[in-house]
């Protein structure tokens, strides 16, 4: 039953992948002093080096990995007919002390619960997205550490 669960899943997600475009076009315009407003798909935030009136620009970037991960890993699941009940992916990043500080290793901690969660499935997903479909994740240097582990919670 399991195999017959997950049979199939690459070619869904393949074919919502399809839909993604091939060329994005955002805009980012300066505030003041070094405060930048980002815009993109008419969604818009700001970027500040000193987190007053935004975030750093690292911290979109280690939210987006993050981010990538979780739609991969939620759609999978669904589609092993997973019922989720609760999902949060606790994340982590330690960047070079440094310039350029980039990241050297990011750690991601999923807590879950729902009906049908099993280590095998989330196993499954998660391997699925870093292997083959998470694209912020295949565009980041090639030596960052990317570690993720679970914590299935019992439903209440």
């Amino acid at each position: 039953m399991e195999e017959r669960e997950t049979s199939g899943l690459e070619d869904s997600l393949t074919g919502w992948k399809k839909k993604v475009p091939v060329t994005t076009k955002g805009f980012l315009s300066w505030e003041n002093d070094l405060v930048f407003t980002a815009r993109i798909r008419g969604y818009q935030f700001e970027f500040d080096p000193k987190a007053v009136e935004g975030c750093w620009p690292t911290d979109t970037l280690l939210m987006s990995v993050a981010g990538c991960l979780g739609i991969d890993v939620v759609m999978f699941l669904q589609k092993m007919r997973v019922e989720i009940n609760d999902f949060e992916i606790e994340t982590t990043g330690s960047r070079n002390p440094t310039p350029p500080q980039y990241y050297k290793s990011i750690e991601m901690v999923i807590h879950i619960s729902g009906k049908g969660v099993t280590p095998k499935k989330l196993d499954r997903a998660i391997s699925l997205s870093q292997e083959k479909y998470c694209s912020v994740y295949h565009s980041l240097r090639k030596d960052l550490s990317v570690k993720v582990s679970y914590i299935i919670k019992e439903d209440t």
